[in-house]
């Protein structure tokens, strides 16, 4: 696989779990949670789906032939950032595991998206207050 193929199935997979709008080849709208891709026909699995029309659905699958584009509103987190910044206060401490979507800083502390999922003490503490700072200056841009 090359690094192209890597990067482009990187960026789709960030979508999981995400609000995302599909257009088909006829026009037609779907919006609803990403929850699974097939990485060789790009056919996907949508859940708490909504038509265009309003029609709500539990779960969609689309095959990847009939998609048009794939699109997401909702940035996603950037996990690379939180890990420079942590870096800053931690040299040489910060591991980011962005294909996994965390980062473990001091071998101990576990952040996510969400914040500190793993970790306790003076160092987790001070990990938590980077990641709220971090959070709060990222959500307006």
């Amino acid at each position: 696989m090359s690094v192209a193929e890597r990067r482009f199935f990187t960026e789709i997979t960030s979508l999981l779990d995400k609000e995302i709008t599909v257009e088909t080849v006829d026009g037609k709208k779907i919006s609803g949670i990403l929850i699974g891709v097939h990485p060789e026909t790009l056919s996907i699995c949508l859940g708490e789906a909504k038509s265009e029309s309003g029609a709500k659905m539990h779960r969609v699958f689309l095959i990847g032939s009939i998609i048009s584009k794939i699109y997401s509103t909702e940035k996603p987190f950037d996990l690379k950032g939180l890990a420079e910044r942590l870096e800053k206060v931690f040299p040489t401490m910060v591991r980011l595991y962005e294909d996994k979507g965390f980062i473990i800083v001091m071998d101990r502390v576990k952040v996510t998206k969400d914040g500190v999922i793993e970790g306790s003490g003076p160092a987790a503490e001070r990990v938590k207050r980077i990641y709220e700072q971090f959070v709060s200056e990222t959500k307006g841009e």
